[in-house]
């Protein structure tokens, strides 16, 4: 009984953390109209959050292991509560961006921290399987859930009501995960903070770049440009002479693994940048109630929560590349769907066929994408490889939301022009891309790898 419900508490600080990628999405014009912020500080809303959340998860398992992973996790949850305390309470749109950064930080530090513990509390191995299903299941209803959610709370009592509700949350996860049942022992892996904290400069100053360049700040977007290549150019020399790389070149010159790595990334680049668009859409042009955005985002988010249980059947018995490949063709057509009714006149009913396009093909991608990376990966290797494809993964959601919300425009009444539908279209096209990469690392189907024929 105990173990179960320590595995509920992980869980649920799992829950809480997806949930705070997708809750935002719903509550965008509330938050600019209560803050009187711009489209760039609404970009910056969201991406601080992703900035630091996907570079930080490239040390954060070298964290988890070196201090202890119950330390880690249940530090960063405390501080994700009070962080979230903190940003409900936020006078200004920048004050908030501040703050989403140091939820990022709480969030690298709860991830890979969750994975160990389950295995510390499940060492059998069928048993960790059955422990890992209910974590994946929990963590895919919170994506479902989350627009729904945010929606109903703003509906409620407006954008910080998204924040306050991970406060009793926080509080009830780390009563749930406070015994010694989940104890892990202290490492001496090394972690190289210089090459991390370039890593997080390098990701930051080209999101910076690519909003300015959105909203016509040339002589910004070039600065913060030259500081990016500067600083990911510091990054590549700082790892080649590192002992303990961010980017362990073991699991990067796996074949197969780089292309799952960019298809990750691509998946969440369109995902999230389809959950900054089409609020804005729905709330000037249809005029929609947040609520009933949330509401309008079902058809999208419900498949999070059902179809990687069919993902993972296909996985084990044909492997992973046809269910990726099929992800990405369906996210491609969505792109497509939702610019050429955006370009048409926005009308919710034919936006449901892009909808579920799209929450299909995250959701056959991305079981599959972690299935392709972790296996393929050498020895003693599949928790970095692991934590490299949440890292892309962030990494994407983050360049998503930078370039598909340079096409919106908050208050200005052109959404209803063509812009969010050139947004669309260049989701697609980037989706498109990645299927031509066409990731395919040698990965033996389930019956194969354990024996049976």
């Amino acid at each position: 009984m105990r173990s179960t419900l320590t595995l509920f508490g992980v869980s649920l600080g799992y829950f809480m953390i997806l949930l705070d990628t997708t809750v935002l999405s719903v509550a965008e014009p509330d938050l600019v109209a209560s803050l009187d912020g711009t489209v760039a500080g609404l970009q910056w809303a969201v991406t601080g959050y992703t900035v630091v959340f996907g570079a930080l998860l490239l040390s954060a398992g070298a964290v988890a292991d070196r201090y202890g992973a119950h330390r880690a996790f249940r530090a960063g949850i405390a501080v994700f509560g009070a962080g979230s305390l903190l940003s409900a309470a936020a006078p200004d749109l920048w004050t908030l961006v501040a703050l989403r950064a140091v939820l990022g930080v709480a969030a690298a530090a709860c991830v890979p921290a969750s994975m160990a513990m389950i295995a510390r509390l499940y060492p059998v191995p069928a048993e960790r399987a059955r422990a890992v299903a209910v974590w994946a299941a929990i963590s895919g209803a919170a994506l479902a859930a989350g627009p729904v959610v945010g929606g109903a709370l703003v509906g409620l009592a407006g954008w910080r009501a998204v924040f306050l509700v991970n406060v009793p949350l926080a509080v009830i996860v780390l009563v749930l995960v406070a015994g010694r049942d989940v104890h892990c022992p202290r490492g001496s892996r090394a972690i190289d903070w210089w090459a991390q904290l370039l890593a997080c400069a390098a990701l930051a100053l080209l999101t910076d770049a690519l909003i300015a360049l959105g909203s016509g700040a040339d002589v910004h977007a070039l600065g913060s440009g030259a500081g990016a290549v500067l600083a990911g150019a510091a990054f590549v020399l700082r790892e080649r002479g590192s002992a303990a790389p961010v980017l362990p070149p073991a699991v990067l010159r796996v074949s197969g693994i780089p292309a799952a790595l960019v298809a990750g990334a691509a998946v969440n680049f369109v995902m999230t940048g389809v959950l900054f668009v089409l609020p804005l859409v729905f709330a000037e042009v249809l005029g929609l109630t947040p609520f009933q955005t949330g509401l309008a985002f079902l058809p999208m988010t419900l498949p999070f929560a059902v179809n990687p249980l069919i993902t993972g059947r296909i996985v084990a018995a044909a492997g992973p590349r046809r269910p990726v490949l099929l992800g990405l063709g369906l996210l491609t057509c969505g792109g497509v769907l939702f610019g050429t009714v955006l370009l048409d006149g926005a009308t919710y009913p034919p936006l449901v066929a892009g909808l579920l396009c799209t929450g299909f093909g995250v959701s056959f991608a991305l079981p599959a994408l972690a299935t392709m990376v972790v296996t393929g990966a050498p020895d003693g290797m599949a928790g970095t490889a692991g934590g490299l494809l949440n890292a892309a993964r962030q990494g994407g959601a983050t360049l998503g939301v930078a370039v598909m919300g340079a096409f919106a425009s908050v208050g200005s009444g052109s959404s209803a022009g063509n812009e969010p539908a050139y947004a669309l279209f260049l989701g697609a096209a980037v989706c498109a891309a990645a299927l031509l990469v066409r990731p395919r690392a040698r990965v033996r189907p389930h019956a194969e790898a354990t024996g049976r024929r």
